[in-house]
């Protein structure tokens, strides 16, 4: 908690404590309160008790160790792409995925003003990466924090005109700033994806339609790869996403994160998991869970 800026302290503190009352109905994430992570456990579990950390491992911690039931995390962003480290941290967790949620981010820039003052914003590298053509088109050098509302407070902190925040527009009244300007992603369609984590998998009931994830790596032969993702399309098993990212220092140690559509207990998806598990050194299953929207 110390490692919040002082405007902060308070408002973490009193949530904590009301987590700490109930950890069964508290949900950790990464960041201040007011960070878009606050923002999605609001929309997603309107009746759970946020409790802010400040760093992903933090997050992924509570839940292990029982002071939150659940975390909720970004895992990529349609602007910035994957946010940095995750797939490391989730399968290193030992937690399970049981759910998604997609948040439309909407960035505002927050300062004391006036607007014009403005020479460095703070914020999260995946705000400032998804900004990062307006800030350069009005002069302001970003200087990354980590995580969005964080960077808020110590904005309210520095009480310097000079250097202002990009986070949600909440956050403003959170920390006693003003709204300098609104909406100023560099695209539109700027969603971010989340994954509800838990100690245990729930159970696969009622309607779809679902998803899993997985990560795996192949043997090292020829075609390996070629030969894995066969059983998918055999059997009419639709791969949604498929990224590939190096494990412990070596170009050779190639793994591969991917979501796929259906469940166990589905014949098609059982067969090309199998076929998967014939040409992979390891697999791991992360989690099957009801996609949050249909993908295609």
């Amino acid at each position: 908690m110390d490692s919040y800026a002082a405007p902060a302290l308070p408002i973490v503190e009193r949530l904590t404590e009301a987590a700490a009352r109930a950890p069964g109905d508290a949900v950790a994430f990464q960041g201040a309160p007011g960070a878009n992570s606050h923002v999605a456990v609001r929309e997603a579990l309107p009746d759970a008790l946020p409790l802010p950390c400040f760093s992903f491992d933090d997050a992924l911690d509570a839940v292990k160790q029982g002071r939150a039931a659940r975390a909720l995390i970004p895992i990529e962003n349609s602007l910035h792409g994957r946010v940095a480290d995750i797939h490391f941290l989730l399968p290193e967790s030992g937690l399970v995925i049981i759910g998604e949620h997609f948040l439309p981010i909407r960035h505002a820039l927050i300062g004391l003003g006036p607007r014009d003052a403005v020479t460095s914003a703070m914020s999260h590298p995946q705000a400032l990466g998804q900004c990062r053509h307006w800030l350069k088109a009005h002069g302001i050098a970003p200087v990354s924090y980590p995580d969005t509302a964080g960077a808020a407070a110590v904005v309210a902190e520095l009480r310097d005109p000079s250097v202002a925040a990009l986070a949600p527009p909440g956050a403003a009244a959170i920390y006693g700033l003003e709204l300098l300007a609104t909406d100023i992603a560099d695209a539109d369609h700027n969603m971010t994806r989340f994954v509800t984590l838990a100690r245990e998998g729930i159970p696969l009931e009622g309607e779809g339609p679902w998803m899993t994830t997985f990560i795996f790596a192949v043997k090292n032969v020829p075609a390996a790869l070629y030969k894995a993702m066969g059983g998918f399309a055999t059997n009419g098993v639709n791969m949604t996403k498929l990224e590939s990212y190096q494990r412990g220092g070596s170009f050779a140690a190639t793994e591969f994160y991917a979501d796929v559509e259906g469940r166990p207990g589905e014949p098609g998806f059982d067969r090309a998991m199998a076929e998967l598990g014939f040409h992979a050194k390891h697999l791991r299953v992360l989690g099957s869970y009801r996609q949050a929207r249909r993908r295609g």
